[in-house]
């Protein structure tokens, strides 16, 4: 699968590489897993440099070993040098090669060569002045984040740049829906359980789902019996978390579960706030594996899952997990034929995207509240988006259904109702919808709103 639209950190990473050759530089780059860091420090490495994958199931003289065979290979040693400890290795690498060097998955060496970032720290003090590129990855962000912002750990202060690589956007992921050869529809609906992370598309591609259904694919991926991610979401989360997983499992089931308050949370989990307030603030901060939404105004906000696909898991299957891993025949097909329902709900993160960029949106968010005076149970509302631009406010509907034109109407005539319960909201607000197909588009459009479907993604 061709490298598609990295062109930004590319370039990030080519002008860093510039103020390396006169100073040494070091940089951090992290993001989940399967969010395509390796294949972008390959992509940046071609021609040049060294890349180190930090393998935390070898020994450290095997690791060793197997870093000396690519210093010789490319040139950086001589077919009868070596290196005998981790000190010496670093010293080389200094001394020889003034080109970037990558360490993926650094954080690794905290088990297989602890030792590592110490020295890498004292010679980085001892060399700083000399031309050289350290770029150091790693999936594990907590970890990461530990490693490089705590001060007590040896490479605080040493790293000049911090990258958080972020998932692909919605246009990149279409752009490969293409090359899969899917219909946009069925992309859409791929992207709201898998984002923007290119493992997942690139696996499309290897198992021969190309022009498929995204139910085919959904199915072959993750539901069928030994699917390739089945437990995708545990294997990433049981590193990220190490020993001290429990909990934080817990935490994300009740927020799949619909509670999305701090208090909500300790009632679904029949524990005191107060146990809970570090673990919360961890995910989010920590982690970033959730994240606190706040509506358009208003100052109440909502904890939800950021991953898609964890978002899928904590949302349908952990809590069910039994059934899911025995395959249990009612669950599974209780679970296919709620696929589109889920597909509608995770439309709206494609939709939100889609404005944002669209509109060039300064701000893009949902907005939730109380009506007024109104009987219990139809007392609140909820407004897919509000977003601003260049002066003007714009509020949306989304709805993953074909609509004709009357239809479209009758749901801008309810937003416009919902509207008037935002408090402080301007005047002269634009008005529009975005479903999967409105047939008589352009005449919502001539009614003065704006409506759009997939075929403008």
């Amino acid at each position: 699968m061709k490298f598609i639209n990295r062109e930004a950190e590319l370039a990030e990473l080519k002008e860093i590489e510039g103020l390396s050759r006169r100073k040494l530089f070091v940089i951090a780059l992290y993001g989940l897993r399967r969010v395509g860091k390796t294949r972008l420090l390959l992509e940046f490495l071609k021609g040049k440099g060294l890349y180190f994958f930090v393998n935390r199931n070898k020994t450290p003289e095997d690791l060793l070993r197997e870093y000396q065979e690519i210093m010789k290979a490319n040139g950086v040693l001589g077919e009868l040098e070596s290196v005998d400890s981790w000190d010496r290795f670093v010293e080389v690498i200094i001394g020889r090669n003034p080109q970037a060097v990558v360490f993926d998955e650094f954080q690794n060496f905290s088990a297989v060569a602890p030792e590592m970032p110490g020295i890498l720290q004292k010679n980085i003090d001892l060399n700083e002045n000399k031309p050289g590129l350290f770029i150091l990855t790693g999936s594990l962000i907590g970890l990461m984040k530990k490693t490089f912002q705590d001060a007590g750990e040896p490479l605080y202060g040493r790293v000049k740049k911090g990258m958080r690589l972020p998932p692909l956007a919605l246009g990149s992921c279409l752009e490969l829906g293409r090359e899969l050869k899917l219909e946009k529809e069925e992309l859409i609906k791929m992207y709201g359980i898998f984002g923007g992370y290119p493992r997942y598309y690139v696996a499309m591609e290897d198992f021969s789902l190309g022009g498929k259904t995204a139910e085919e694919i959904i199915d072959a991926l993750l539901l069928a019996k030994d699917a390739p991610f089945e437990d995708e979401a545990i294997a990433i989360l049981s590193q990220e978390f190490g020993g001290r997983s429990g909990l934080y499992y817990s935490i994300l089931d009740a927020i799949g579960s619909g509670n999305d308050s701090i208090s909500s949370i300790a009632g679904y989990l029949n524990m005191p706030m107060t146990s809970l307030t570090r673990q919360v603030k961890e995910l989010k901060d920590y982690f970033e594996i959730i994240e606190y939404e706040t509506p358009f105004t208003g100052r109440k906000g909502a904890y939800r899952i950021r991953h898609p696909l964890m978002e899928f898991w904590f949302t349908h299957i952990h809590r069910r997990y039994s059934d899911y891993a025995s395959r249990s025949p009612a669950f599974m097909d209780s679970l296919r034929k709620k696929l589109p329902v889920i597909f509608g709900k995770t439309f709206e993160r494609a939709a939100r995207e889609f404005l944002a960029r669209e509109l060039k949106l300064s701000e893009a968010k949902r907005q939730w509240g109380r009506i007024p005076g109104a009987e219990k149970g139809r007392d609140s509302y909820e407004i897919d988006l509000i977003g601003a631009a260049g002066g003007r406010t714009y509020v949306f509907e989304f709805k993953w259904k074909d609509l004709d034109a009357k239809e479209a109407a009758g749901i801008l005539k309810g937003l416009q109702e919902k509207a008037t319960f935002v408090q402080g909201l301007p005047p002269g607000l634009a008005f529009g919808i975005v479903a999967r197909k409105i047939r008589g588009k352009e005449k919502v459009r001539a009614a003065g709103h704006l409506a759009y479907d997939l075929e403008d993604f």
